[in-house]
């Protein structure tokens, strides 16, 4: 009996361990799937670009790309750079635009009892710095004379 305990042990354990290695084997199997399909699903993206234009043109990109070293004969990696590049600037640019939003309101706020019949906004540097900040990029512009606070002011006044 206790023969028959340990082959039926040994049977499930065997059983057991089949079961780990089909999963395991199954696992494999869909890794390999995704990958095959990511990997598709880049070539039908890549074959894509060849029929689109960016906004950025290639000769540009190609410029960059070469300025920092790196030479590349295919157009579609050429066009993919572009592409991400787009969205960057369109990424920035969004941000810094909602900046100068927030910025607007308050000033608006702030200006409560003169009603602006001017609706316009206006992007300045401190917005573009901020949005260009929060992808870790970042600027300082040169403090210009007419943004100096002691503009006008008596050049003996002045300290430097």
């Amino acid at each position: 009996m206790n023969n028959q305990k340990a082959s039926s042990s040994s049977i499930e354990g065997g059983n057991v361990s089949n079961r780990g290695q089909q999963q395991q084997q199954q696992q494999q199997q869909q890794h390999d799937d995704d990958h095959d399909n990511d990997d598709s699903a880049l070539s039908e993206f890549l074959a894509s670009l060849m029929d689109y234009t960016p906004t950025i043109p290639d000769e540009l990109v190609e410029h960059y790309v070469g300025k920092s070293g790196f030479q590349c004969p295919d157009v579609r990696l050429i066009r993919l750079v572009a592409v991400a590049t787009q969205k960057f600037i369109a990424e920035v640019a969004t941000d810094a635009l909602q900046h100068c939003k927030a910025r607007h309101t308050t000033v608006i706020k702030d200006k409560k009892d003169k009603q602006q019949k001017d609706k316009r906004l206006t992007l300045t540097m401190e917005d573009l710095s901020k949005a260009l900040q929060e992808y870790g990029v970042n600027t300082k512009h040169q403090e210009y004379f007419a943004d100096s606070p002691l503009t006008g002011a008596d050049p003996a006044v002045r300290e430097e």
